[in-house]
């Protein structure tokens, strides 16, 4: 008798996070993915998993209706979130191919669709700025929190890291005697270790808020408000939604990273450094990042041509 499809998602699920060990963002990306593909589809077996499904699926998410903000009802998604469902599920169908309970991932038949990045994605000194006039009226009469939130945002400012790489950093990773921050596989997209340098400005913060944090005996850097243990996916959702409420500025943690990247190219034009900083394994990756430049800034550069230096 064949396997419920639930099940098999789940024993993908646990081959991922015990065998492979996968990140938990990882983890919850295919998690979520699958929870919106199963709602959206229900009933489906295995023997139903082929292209047309797969089809019917992004049709209906692309016509579904659900509401965001303050009420407002909205159709459709972008290009870029119907390529992260497209490689959430073709890893789960991969493997269903693999294991040999269907013949090939209906996604072998299908074209990627590439996304389009035509948005700005790094945040201007003017939104940095009333960002940071928001953490003055978080902290509600706490220093600690006041100067843990501080170290977050620089940490993301002049390091560029991601999020799950913030959360799960720990006292042990930071050197100020080298000035340096280490970056482990086990908690990095790439699975590498990196080091990174600490900007001046950073290290003062982070001395600041670690001689308020002593009376914790969690290894994590970044600390709950309410218990000895480090501030997890809920804490940091907490405090995003409460400084987009106080700044009016709506960005999310990510976009800090290509705030970083966006300034440090401005400041170096230098692409390869930035793919160690950023811990990509291919420069195409950190090529992406190169969208958010304006064409202001890239002026200078036409600038300096002249037919008698031409080849």
């Amino acid at each position: 008798m064949p396997k419920d499809i639930d099940r098999l998602f789940d024993e993908f699920i646990y081959e991922a996070e015990f065998i492979k060990k996968l990140r938990p963002e990882t983890i919850r990306g295919y998690t979520n993915t699958y929870r919106t593909f199963a709602k959206l589809m229900p009933g489906l077996t295995v023997q139903d998993i082929h292209s047309q499904t797969v089809a019917q699926f992004f049709k209906t998410l692309q016509e579904r209706k659900r509401v965001v903000g303050k009420g407002t009802i909205k159709t459709g998604i972008r290009r870029s979130t119907a390529a992260s469902y497209w490689c959430k599920l073709n890893a789960f169908f991969s493997w269903l191919a693999l294991k040999g309970h269907i013949k090939e991932s209906p996604f072998k038949q299908m074209k990627y669709p590439t996304p389009s990045y035509e948005d700005k994605q790094y945040l201007q000194k003017e939104e940095i700025e009333r960002i940071l006039a928001a953490l003055h009226i978080t902290h509600t009469g706490s220093t600690l929190l006041y100067k843990r939130n501080l170290a977050i945002f620089h940490l993301f400012l002049f390091c560029g890291l991601r999020k799950e790489e913030v959360m799960l950093l720990q006292l042990r990773d930071i050197d100020f005697e080298r000035k340096l921050i280490n970056i482990r596989a086990d908690t990095s997209k790439s699975s590498r270790t990196r080091q990174l340098p600490l900007h001046t400005a950073t290290i003062l913060h982070l001395k600041d808020y670690l001689a308020d944090r002593k009376g914790y005996t969690t290894p994590y850097l970044i600390v709950s408000s309410t218990r000895d243990e480090g501030l997890r996916n809920e804490g940091f959702r907490h405090l995003i939604d409460r400084i987009r409420r106080l700044s009016g500025v709506w960005f999310h943690w990510h976009q800090l990273r290509h705030t970083f990247a966006v300034n440090f190219l401005r400041a170096t034009n230098n692409i390869f450094k930035l793919k160690v900083l950023l811990g990509h394994k291919d420069i195409r990756v950190t090529t992406i990042y190169l969208r958010c430049l304006p064409p202001e800034e890239l002026r200078g550069d036409i600038e300096t041509l002249r037919i008698d230096s031409f080849l």
